[in-house]
This record gives C-alpha cells, sequence and structure tokens, in this order.
C-alpha cells in the first residue's frame, strides 16, 4: 500500500484498526452496490429491473422469492429509479393521489443516507414535478418545478411505495403508478440533450456473506467512492483510510500485501463485526436506539457511522424517523432470542394501536436470511387494513399470535406464521405521529405464550 512521500508505512495494529472503522463506515455503500447492480447494471440477473434513469413500477408487493433487498416490506408496491445524474438532473413527476391513500419517493444517495422525499408526509397528494440534481449541477431552478433536491453523490436510489389497502385494490395502485414519470430535464424542458456521461465499467459485486469477510471489499469501497465528492466533516477519515490504501478511485489489489497485512486487515474486518453484535445487543435489543436512528441524513447521523451500519444491515433503504420508525422484536420479553419452537403474542391494549397518520403494520422474517417467511397460508404480514377482520379480545384490544403452527380455527385471523428455527419481527409506523415519534407510545413487549 503505497504512502505519501516521507510517511511511514503503517503498523499491522494500525492497519487493523483502520479495517475495522472502513468496514463500519463502508458496509452500507458496499450492500447497497451489491443491490443497485443487481437492480440496474446485470441485465441477465433475476432481480433485474430496468436500466439506470428509467422508472419501473411493480403492481405487486414483495413475497419470499424476492431475495435482493434484506427486511423487505410486504406492504406497499414499490417503483424504483436508478439515478445517474452525472450528464444532468432528472425531473419526477407524481400525479395527484386521493387522499387517505400514502405514497413516498425515498431520496437515497451512495452512502445510503435518506435525503430527501416528496409524498403524502413531506409535499402532500397534490401532483407535481421535482428535480433531482448531482454534486456537478450548477443550475437554477426551472419553470414548472417545485423545488430542487440535490444529491450529493453522482449516482442515487429512488425507491416508491404506493399503499395497497388490499388485493381488490391492486387495479387502483397501478393506475397511482401509471401517473409517476421520470425524464432528464433536457427532455422536459423540450431542449438538446447534453454530451452523455462517459461509460462506467462496473464493478462486480460481492455476495452477501462475502461483503463481510473478503478483502475484495476495499476494493469494492474504493470504486464506489469515485462517484462520492470529499464531505469536508470526512477530509480527516479519508486521509486515515488512504494509510491502507482506501481512497476514490484507487486500485487495491489484496495479493500484493505481506500475509501479516492481509491478516490484520480481515482481523480488522471482524472486529467491525464483533462492534456491531456488541452495538445490537447492548443499543438496539436494549431500546436505547431504535433501527430508525440510524436512518436519515446526514446532518440528522452527524456521522455516527456504527449506526448507519447497523441501520443498513437489519433493513437497507429503511424510512428516516418523521417517515416512519421501525419498532424490531428480536428478543422476546424474557430477553430470550424468538424461534419457532415457541409460542409468541403480541397484544394490543384497547386504544393502544400503533399512532399513525397513515398504516401501520407488523411483518415475519426468517433468519439468517432476513428474508419474507414462506407459509402455508401466505401470510407475510399483519397490518392496519386488516383491522375490521381481526378478531377482538373480550375487553377491545387485539392480540396477534406469532408460531410455527395454526392457534386453533377460531384464533387463524390474528396469526402470523412462524419458520420453525429463529426469526425477527419488524413493526412498521407508516407517517408516524408524535407520540410514536417521541417515544411517549410505546410498542408493547413480545411475551411466550404458556
Amino acid at each position: 500500500m503505497p504512502q505519501p512521500a516521507g510517511a511511514q508505512a503503517p503498523s499491522a495494529g494500525e492497519v487493523r484498526a483502520i479495517a475495522r472503522e472502513a468496514m463500519i463506515y463502508g458496509f452500507p455503500m458496499v450492500d447497497s452496490y451489491r443491490i443497485q447492480h443487481s437492480y440496474f447494471v446485470d441485465r441477465g440477473g433475476p432481480e433485474y429491473k430496468a436500466s439506470w434513469n428509467t422508472l419501473v413500477n411493480n403492481a405487486r408487493v414483495y413475497t419470499p422469492e424476492d431475495k435482493a433487498i434484506q427486511t423487505p416490506n410486504s406492504d406497499t408496491p414499490y417503483s424504483y429509479v436508478g439515478a445517474d445524474l452525472r450528464a444532468e438532473p432528472l425531473v419526477f413527476t407524481v400525479p395527484t393521489v386521493e387522499k387517505g391513500r400514502y405514497y413516498s419517493l425515498q431520496f437515497i444517495d451512495l452512502y445510503t443516507f435518506d435525503f430527501a422525499y416528496v409524498g403524502s408526509r413531506a409535499t402532500g397528494n397534490g401532483a407535481g414535478n421535482y428535480l433531482l440534481a448531482g454534486p456537478k449541477w450548477k443550475g437554477s431552478k426551472p419553470k414548472g418545478i417545485k423545488s430542487v433536491i440535490r444529491c450529493e453523490t453522482d449516482f442515487a436510489f429512488v425507491l416508491y411505495r404506493t399503499q395497497l389497502f388490499d388485493p381488490a385494490d391492486i387495479e387502483k395502485v397501478k393506475a397511482v403508478q401509471a401517473g409517476y414519470k421520470v425524464q432528464p430535464l433536457s427532455q422536459f424542458l423540450g431542449q438538446p440533450a447534453p454530451a452523455a456521461a462517459p461509460a462506467v465499467t462496473f464493478a462486480k459485486p460481492l455476495g452477501p456473506e462475502q461483503e463481510r469477510g473478503s478483502l475484495e471489499f476495499f476494493g469494492l469501497l474504493n470504486f464506489i467512492l469515485q462517484f462520492c465528492p470529499p464531505h469536508p466533516s470526512e477530509r480527516a477519515l479519508m486521509a486515515r483510510f488512504a494509510r491502507i490504501g482506501i481512497g476514490a478511485g484507487k486500485p487495491f489489489d489484496a495479493a500484493t500485501l505481506s500475509p501479516e497485512i492481509r491478516q490484520a486487515l480481515q482481523d480488522g474486518m471482524a472486529d467491525a463485526w464483533k462492534a456491531f453484535a456488541e452495538y445490537k445487543a447492548t443499543v438496539l435489543d436494549t431500546g436505547k436506539k431504535t433501527s430508525a436512528d440510524g436512518f436519515g441524513t446526514r446532518a440528522f447521523l452527524k456521522n455516527d457511522y456504527m449506526a448507519r451500519m447497523s441501520a443498513a444491515v437489519l433493513g437497507i433503504y429503511g424510512n428516516s424517523k418523521d417517515e416512519a420508525i421501525y419498532p424490531l422484536y428480536f428478543i422476546d420479553a424474557a430477553k430470550q432470542p424468538l424461534a419457532g419452537a415457541n409460542r409468541y403474542v403480541l397484544r394490543f391494549a384497547p386504544g393502544q394501536l400503533p399512532p399513525v397518520n397513515a398504516f401501520w403494520s407488523l411483518t415475519m422474517y426468517e433468519l439468517p436470511a432476513s428474508l419474507l417467511y414462506a407459509n402455508s397460508i401466505n401470510r407475510y404480514l399483519i397490518n392496519s387494513p386488516m383491522l375490521p377482520s381481526l378478531k377482538r379480545d373480550p375487553d377491545g384490544g387485539i392480540t396477534i399470535y406469532l408460531q410455527n403452527e395454526s392457534p386453533g380455527k377460531d384464533r387463524e385471523t390474528n396469526w402470523l406464521p412462524a419458520p420453525k428455527g429463529p426469526f425477527f419481527a419488524v413493526m412498521r409506523l407508516y407517517w408516524p405521529k408524535q407520540a410514536a415519534v417521541n417515544g411517549k407510545w410505546k410498542a408493547p413487549p413480545l411475551a411466550r405464550a404458556a
């Protein structure tokens, strides 16, 4: 690993410490690249959606067959745009959406920051045109544009969610999706297109398991960083990373390193995952912070890279706290990991349903894959649109049964099937009310049934 003139090569201990830091910093970026490569680059792959700057509407909810994104929601059909902003901005057009139907466009950069929103909460359900501009664009707001959204990286991912009330509602969702439109600014203005950006030879991504331990991780991070202009708050961090060969566009060939340095890099990566496990056990599982604290803008996160890493590991592309919050159930009320060998109940006392402006859901995920669980009744979640069909307790509350086998015919409407092995569940509150955001309302514990 070349060093600046006069700089001393880092010791194995220093390499290990920096590698740990780089894994915590870079994992969300490398994992997000894996997903976006599968969606917008790998044309022969099973998850491919479309080329860059092309809107794709998915008029269905996710099922266990959707495997690219961990902890996907199955409440809202998704639409997607992989945005290449190097040549010119894109104009995003949204239609008027009926009152009472939640929708959102979540703008995510290469760092995985949620840097902007359009939709029911952020801009209302009225129609409008919004301009998404990359870091090199110096123009001013054109006529007909409601607002300019600025992204600090050359590429972005725009994730749409359109609420589906029930299976019979899908045609109305399709009608909303048909009103979504994306076009280059030049096309919107009726002007000639600028010169195309240089073609990119996209690096081959690592698989989910390889990302955690392969030294190719650092080469991928370098590839991604070339599309991320340095941020002033990270200059010292980038100078430190450069000590082990990490930097925008730099080649990283682990084969040229000594066995001692390669081992130090591997140890540093392992240290990062140990730090994540400790953070999850002592901060997230204890409720000191929620997973929602790891999603948001750069200003919101204040360079808390462990929070960002944990958010990516547990549910990449989660929303910012004002848009949605995600109470997680990894352990039961007795602090024990969840397993399908046991039966659990989640009870909402009268008047204590999740406080939302849009809707809430509870979704089951199989471990270790963190994907939806295929089951005999094809039910992956229970959500607020299902309330009319749920059976009420004698006092008017609602009990949900999380277990592998049916709780009995009289309770099946309230049954969320669990796998036989380990699992976790995620509650989602879309457009949460203030009582949920400030912690006045708390998600009820998941209790093991007698």
